[in-house]
């Protein structure tokens, strides 16, 4: 598939539609977009993706240099879709993105096609739900997870390792680095590189951070 026909691909729906390359730079950017984002497009490729969307979800920030779309595209992984709050001319608007991969003259030139559908108003009301059977029930947090409508969260799809996992969930329970190397038999040097991949791939500024994305996203 040619860019042109890469261009083409997104301009053939009426829904708000962008094509992201390898590197997260714009590469397509439909009619609907430039409405949607009040951005021309123009202005748009060749950009970071995430400077325009500046997407975020339950979890915190989601667009960033290492978006867990963009690290599924480069190992070949296909993604669900999931919703987001994105930036637009009359404030944040929440919309559910389905990513579909497309090969631009070989398997090195991939791009990632975004769809961006609109559910502002049912997304407010399951967050509003979501809250009133937390606060007003009392329900614990397992089956708080079990009844919430909401769609998965893209982080999902950051592509945590058995291991890197294994570690997250150690951490969330309190356990310390030096504990955490005893119990798998690992230096604390190589847990703490686990860390520090596991804070890039879920966009966390910290281990606190990463923990409170992993629990709202169900990782843990």
């Amino acid at each position: 598939m040619r860019l042109q026909r890469l261009k083409a691909l997104v301009n053939s729906t009426s829904d708000p539609s962008f094509a992201v390359d390898g590197s997260g730079l714009i590469s397509a950017w439909n009619g609907a977009a430039e409405k949607y984002f009040a951005v021309v497009e123009s202005a748009v490729l060749g950009q970071p993706c995430y400077r325009i969307v500046q997407g975020t979800d339950e979890c915190g920030v989601v667009c960033g240099p290492h978006c867990s779309i963009m690290q599924a595209m480069r190992q070949q992984r296909l993604v669900g879709n999931f919703d987001l709050m994105v930036q637009t001319p009359v404030g944040n608007k929440w919309c559910n993105v389905a990513v579909l991969r497309a090969d631009v003259g070989n398997s090195e030139e991939r791009h990632a096609l975004h769809v961006v559908r609109e559910i502002d108003f049912r997304k407010r009301i399951e967050l509003l739900m979501h809250d009133f059977i937390g606060n007003q029930l009392g329900l614990p947090p397992a089956k708080l997870k079990e009844l919430a409508s909401l769609k998965r969260s893209s982080l999902r799809d950051a592509g945590l390792s058995a291991r890197e996992q294994e570690i997250l969930k150690l951490i969330a329970k309190g356990v310390t680095t030096k504990s955490v190397a005893l119990q798998l038999g690992i230096s604390p040097s190589t847990v703490n590189n686990h860390i520090q991949h596991v804070l890039n791939k879920l966009g966390a500024s910290n281990r606190l951070d990463a923990i409170r994305r992993a629990e709202r996203s169900g990782l843990v």
